[in-house]
């Protein structure tokens, strides 16, 4: 096991001990091989370092990759069995699963401290140098060579695939300066390496792993599995450490490229993502990675809004006028609740109010960041917007029937009857929903019911749920709705 010491940084003062410490060693971290030794440090392999951290992890009850909402049951599960195994693993999934955040937190697993041979480009094992400057230096100093500490986060690199990535990329490539120095282009000095041998002892990720050329990935595996690489011509020993991580969209989503038999064959596990199953996790998702400023007007989402957000993009993964090879991204609520909370505050400014809180109209708003998360299927142009707006309704039906129950919806509707009407747009202030209110009193108690305890002490929140049931019944066929621009007016069907 790695041994528990309080290292310093390259660059700066010693800092915390690694996270699988047992004991500190006396007068602080170990600065040369025979130190190490003496403090009883072991290396080990990345894959049984990463099964150590997560083992004490899951025996603890905490969540091997943090921050992951909606894959409790589905995906951790695979995670840790794959980790536990120490196996290299594919990520499997339509784009906005969250795959990348996986994969960096794994990251967290690694001890925080590593030691390293002193000026090594590629974390050289202090007891098994690989680099020809750390076996040289480790030759001609013996226990006395000056070891280094490196961060976890310098442990990780990724990767993403596109058609022009090269071997030089990747593995390396000779330094014409170092040539120009005076070295020959046979001596292994003269590498520049690339980045799988710079996070050897770490985890190095491939993100959109098809879209690599066949020839770089057969290069990849090449060192992978058989250690060793040709470089300008000469021949080089890699014998390097690296758990191998990537991610890949369904085979047949993309027809971008393929990954080669031997290295798909490479991976001991492949874990399919999926989006989250049911609005509940998808509201989840939206509070664990909007970012909403803290400065300005405060704004209160209602959860009713909140849920038809999320069910926009659940809908939008069933539509027929969604492209479903691309799916639909998580990032696609984020946006659109990110933008909702924007036009709420955006009136709450204009018009002096206090507090923001969003409403139906301000739903409309959505179009510009919806447009930009989906792709459409092939239609006239132009359309695209009409698509958004049924999204859309169809989600504020959905929570309508679930969120609103009216005793009395003849009664409502009937004081419409005798040519009453309610004005709603994204720029009245909150006021003249509550003033309208007088007009048609049988909304006021299904209002404040939705609006919960806001209703009594924010008219910003009446107003809101005021809306929504207007809306509501338009949509259920009770009232008409003649919309023009920002405004709209509630008007009696006949």
């Amino acid at each position: 096991m790695g041994q528990s010491v309080t290292p310093g940084t390259r660059h700066g003062a010693p800092a915390g001990a690694p996270n699988g410490a047992e004991h500190d060693v006396p007068g602080g971290p170990p600065r040369t091989v025979g130190e190490l030794r003496e403090s009883g440090w072991r290396s080990t392999r990345v894959a049984d370092e990463l099964r150590r951290n997560a083992a004490r992890r899951i025996a603890a009850g905490e969540p091997v990759v943090p921050g992951i909402v909606g894959f409790t049951e589905t995906v951790v599960p695979q995670l840790e069995n794959a980790l536990l195994a120490g196996h290299d693993m594919i990520l499997l999934g339509e784009r906005g699963q969250a795959k990348t955040r996986i994969i960096r937190a794994l990251v967290t697993l690694l001890d925080e401290w590593l030691p390293v041979v002193a000026g090594s480009e590629i974390n050289d094992d202090p007891y098994h140098p690989t680099s020809r400057h750390a076996r040289q230096l480790v030759l001609e100093r013996g226990d006395e060579t000056p070891v280094e500490w490196v961060h976890r986060s310098d442990r990780y690199g990724e990767k993403l695939a596109t058609p022009d990535t090269s071997i030089a990329d990747l593995i390396g490539e000779v330094d014409p300066i170092k040539v120009a120095e005076g070295r020959y282009l046979s001596d292994e000095l003269t590498l520049h390496y690339g980045l799988v041998p710079r996070v050897n002892r770490g985890i190095f990720a491939v993100n959109e792993l098809p879209d690599l050329a066949e020839r770089i990935q057969v290069g990849l595996l090449n060192i992978l599995e058989e250690r060793d690489v040709q470089i300008r011509g000469h021949r080089v020993r890699l014998p390097l450490d690296v758990m191998l991580v990537a991610t890949a969209n369904p085979e047949d989503y993309t027809n971008r490229g393929r990954i080669i038999t031997p290295l798909k064959d490479r991976f001991g596990a492949q874990i399919r993502t999926h989006y989250p199953r049911d609005v509940a996790l998808e509201v989840a998702v939206i509070h664990a990675e909007a970012e909403l400023p803290d400065e300005g007007v405060p704004v209160s989402v209602p959860g009713y809004l909140e849920e038809v957000v999320a069910e926009i993009s659940q809908l939008a993964r069933r539509s027929p006028h969604v492209n479903q090879r691309s799916g639909v991204s998580v990032r696609l609520s984020i946006a659109n609740y990110e933008t909702l909370v924007a036009n709420a505050r955006r009136r709450a400014l204009r018009t002096r109010e206090p507090e923001a809180v969003p409403r139906v109209s301000d739903l409309a708003a959505l179009v510009s960041s919806t447009q930009g998360k989906v792709e459409l299927e092939a239609m006239e142009e132009g359309k695209e917007a009409e698509v958004v707006a049924q999204l859309v309704g169809a989600a504020v039906l959905i929570v309508f029937r679930r969120r609103v129950t009216l005793s009395d919806t003849a009664g409502i509707v009937s004081q419409f009857a005798s040519g009453k009407v309610v004005h709603a747009g994204d720029d009245l202030p909150s006021a003249e929903y509550l003033a309208q209110l007088r007009d048609v009193p049988g909304l006021e108690q299904p209002a404040r019911a939705l609006a919960g305890p806001d209703a009594a002490e924010s008219p910003a929140a009446l107003a809101a749920a005021v809306e929504f049931i207007l809306e509501g019944l338009h949509l259920t066929k009770r009232l008409n709705k003649d919309a023009s621009g920002p405004r709209a007016l509630y008007r009696s069907r006949k």
